[in-house]
């Protein structure tokens, strides 16, 4: 390819990108990063503190809440044999236009054993197990947005053959005991969506409750100890 068509191809990618909400800071290729909230900085802390400990080539991940699709790449990258995404609320919002995102993030990625799946976690009498299991599930970002949290961990839980890693809004708590605290308006951020804050020995031992013999967890950095990173192995 020319180098005019290929700046011509890349100005094209740019412009698409920009018409969208992002909230992953994606590298797609040559330099090419998606305008993400979440700054690349962060991504890129986030990235190695999630993936770092596992050993991801020929695993099968499940990814929940995909949205712009930035860890479902990043675990393709670093070698997983499947990633099957999902999401819900940022895939059907006219707002975020989520699905539109993460088509294109994962096409101009070039990375392929990705597979998608449009799953409502809220629903009563949540079930999973149609989905069948995977060595990595990645729950990231979505428990604290959850009315019902337990059900989906118990759902998450029965389908992870290794290690399920959560990152939640976190409180820290002057009582050592497992609390949560229960927004029912727009307390946390000024979000209805925002419904829970556990603190984490809340996370950890919830965890354990499901059968995670070994939890490990992180506050993340730069967040004030607003968020954590929990690590859970079968």
């Amino acid at each position: 390819m020319t180098s005019g068509l290929a700046e011509q191809r890349d100005s094209d990618l740019i412009e698409r990108i920009n018409q969208y909400f992002w909230w992953h800071s994606i590298e797609l290729r040559d330099g090419i990063v998606t305008p993400g909230k979440k700054k690349l900085g962060l991504m890129d802390y986030e990235k190695r503190t999630i993936f770092n400990p596992i050993d991801l080539i020929g695993k099968s991940v499940l990814d929940i809440g995909a949205w712009n699709g930035g860890f479902t790449i990043e675990a393709c990258r670093r070698g997983a044999s499947s990633v099957l995404a999902v999401d819900h609320y940022t895939w059907n919002s006219k707002k975020f236009r989520g699905m539109e995102t993460f088509d294109l993030a994962v096409r101009e990625s070039g990375v392929t054993g990705v597979k998608k799946l449009d799953q409502d976690m809220d629903v009563p009498q949540l079930s999973l197990a149609h989905l069948g299991r995977f060595d990595v599930v990645l729950f990231l970002g979505v428990f604290y947005h959850l009315k019902d949290p337990l059900a989906a961990l118990r759902e998450l839980a029965a389908i992870t053959s290794e290690v399920l890693v959560l990152e939640t809004h976190v409180v820290h708590t002057e009582d050592p005991r497992p609390l949560m605290v229960y927004y029912p308006g727009r307390e946390l951020a000024n979000d209805g969506s925002n419904w829970w804050g556990p603190n984490p020995q809340c996370v950890v031992d919830l965890l354990r409750t499901n059968g995670f013999k070994r939890v490990t967890h992180v506050d993340v950095e730069g967040e004030s100890k607003k968020r954590g990173i929990f690590h859970a192995w079968k």
